[in-house]
């Protein structure tokens, strides 16, 4: 694990969410949008353990899973933007992102539903003879959907290539997981369908690098399926409009001493100095607000192009007249 790496990566993430999040306030992007903002570990210690070519599957909340792959944060400026030059040209926005070079196969807006998905890219990969993985990341809320038991059972009784990545940041929405389940771990869940699963402390990238890699590689190697719970914690609301008032401000502090930047800037003070961790931080920051201007310049779409790309371009199915 190359923590200087780790670093640079949730910092970009951490930077790009307040920038998402400031330009919400300002009502400068349209729609909604889901920050990571705190839960940075995770996305880079279960992403930094894997391979170019494994597929993932992300969530509502999945700008920092896709920035951890290695995506470009222009092109992601510009698809959150509406924008020509995004990902999927501007249409599929923060709930609908995909990208398909990376092996990203999409943020998804309903909760559970890229659990069926991921157990899907498994299934090809398995048939194919490959020796990758797929990895599905949800939520604990999640594990209450009939896709979770669904998804899990198949992964199991065909021992697919899959790992299953709950991101446990205790409230599903504004709900607390303990008022909706009898037990706090989800991990739990996993031994009713035979498939092996550990916890880990979500704000400790190394923790969670470790694991993901050891149980990665005992996937490739035929394993089967296996389950990673991450005990996380997201520092702002559920959505923008999200007012946290659901818990107390006392446990939004708690969890704050845990930030996994701070953990990381203590790693790093080991072999480089406080004054070259502040110029990563500008730079890095620099960047950002960089990507995001070119972005904001690129080009709208026309409305000729609103047909384009997701089905077939016949004649006979296009409306007739003006649109």
């Amino acid at each position: 694990m190359d923590i200087l790496e780790f670093y640079k990566k949730a910092l970009t993430i951490r930077f790009f969410e307040e920038k998402v999040d400031w330009l919400f306030s300002r009502g400068l992007l349209g729609g909604t949008t889901h920050l990571c903002i705190g839960q940075e570990a995770t996305a880079v210690g279960v992403v930094g353990a894997l391979r170019q070519d494994d597929y993932i599957v992300s969530t509502h909340r999945g700008h920092g899973h896709l920035i951890a792959k290695g995506a470009d944060i222009t092109k992601i400026f510009s698809e959150l933007l509406g924008k020509r030059e995004g990902y999927c040209k501007g249409r599929g926005g923060t709930q609908h992102l995909c990208v398909m070079e990376l092996n990203f196969l999409g943020t998804n807006g309903i909760t559970g539903g890229g659990l069926p998905i991921a157990a899907g890219a498994a299934l090809s990969i398995k048939l194919s003879g490959e020796d990758r993985i797929a990895v599905c990341f949800f939520g604990e809320g999640a594990s209450n959907q009939g896709t979770f038991h669904e998804s899990l059972n198949m992964a199991s009784i065909w021992n697919l290539p899959i790992l299953f990545v709950c991101e446990n940041n205790m409230y599903a929405m504004s709900t607390r997981f303990s008022d909706i389940s009898k037990f706090d771990d989800v991990a739990l869940r996993a031994a009713s369908f035979g498939i092996p699963s550990v916890i880990i402390d979500g704000m400790d990238a190394g923790r969670v690098f470790e694991n993901t890699k050891k149980i990665a590689e005992k996937i490739r190697q035929g394993g089967g399926p296996a389950l990673i719970e991450a005990k996380t914690y997201r520092f702002c609301g559920h959505s923008k409009s999200d007012a946290r008032l659901y818990r107390t401000r006392e446990e939004e502090a708690a969890w704050k001493q845990k930030d996994p930047l701070p953990k990381m800037e203590l790693k790093l003070l080991e072999v480089i100095s406080q004054g070259e961790i502040e110029v990563i931080k500008r730079s890095i920051k620099a960047s950002v607000d960089d990507a995001y201007e070119v972005a904001v310049a690129g080009e709208d779409p026309g409305v000729e192009e609103a047909l384009e790309g997701a089905y077939a371009q016949r004649e006979d199915l296009l409306p007739q007249g003006n649109i």
